[in-house]
């Protein structure tokens, strides 16, 4: 048989492999990016694949096929009959377009919060604009995830980046797109407290719920509305777990000092 009839017979199959793979690598890719920004850290247990599929919605063999391919780069360590889990955070070009995201966090807490303030109000409007039905049923179905993982921050956490980055998406400029994102991934680590805290998923869900309402009505000023609450939201949160931590420094340093004082006394 020549290749061209080979090819011929099998297209449809081929099609469906090529395909399949091509769905593995975005959705490698998306756990990778998960890592990068620090929703994943090593010695975290990866969600399960039922969890994964629901949060990126897809189907388990891809999210498996997925973990497959980030195993094989020696970022996640699969263990039969045990949770995968995150072993490296090496993340290198492997993945096409994927930036060092914690580089963000060499930055101004302030100056990141005014640049969301700016641009992100003129993407959110944009996509509203823009938004069509499959991204609507998409968020719609988010919103489900959502709701089931309030008892999970970084389920959460992950199922709120691929809500966000699909409303980025939706503006018509991927340039913006890819920017917001970034912004969206900064202090990442902070966030994981952040959601933790009580009431603060069911708030945030809550949000979402609004900003979902107002795209699907196509009303770019109550979208970006919505979106204002929600940025604030974020800004106040994140500044409440910093300065925490700031206190928790300041402590650890005044027990240090009390020490060495101590230790010099004798």
């Amino acid at each position: 048989m020549s290749l061209t009839n080979f090819v011929l017979e099998n297209a449809p199959e081929l099609r469906e492999a090529i395909l399949r793979r091509s769905i593995r690598d975005v959705v490698a890719a998306k756990i990778a990016a998960l890592i990068a920004s620090g929703i994943l850290k090593v010695g975290d247990d990866l969600p399960s694949e039922r969890d994964l599929a629901m949060a990126l919605q897809v189907s388990r063999e891809t999210v498996r096929g997925g973990i497959q391919i980030l195993a094989a780069k020696g970022l996640l360590a699969v263990v039969h009959g045990a949770r995968t889990k995150v072993v490296s955070d090496a993340v290198g070009q492997d993945f096409i377009g994927l930036r060092e995201a914690r580089l963000i966090n060499s930055y101004d807490i302030e100056d990141i919060h005014a640049s969301r303030w700016m641009v992100e109000r003129q993407v959110v409007g944009d996509a509203a604009r823009r938004m069509d039905d499959e991204t609507l049923g998409f968020l719609a179905e988010s919103l489900k995830a959502q709701q089931k993982a309030t008892d999970d921050p970084v389920r959460f956490l992950i199922i709120d980046r691929e809500f966000h980055l699909t409303v980025y998406r939706c503006c018509g400029n991927a340039v913006l797109a890819d920017f917001v994102a970034d912004l969206y991934g900064y202090m990442m680590e902070h966030r994981r407290k952040a959601v933790a805290e009580p009431g603060a998923m069911a708030n945030s869900y809550a949000d979402h719920e609004a900003i979902v309402a107002a795209l699907s009505r196509r009303d770019a000023e109550a979208t970006v509305a919505a979106f204002e609450v929600h940025l604030d939201r974020i800004y106040r949160t994140t500044m409440t777990i910093l300065a925490g931590a700031g206190r928790a420094m300041a402590r650890e340093h005044q027990s240090t000092v009390r020490r060495e004082d101590t230790s010099d006394g004798n």
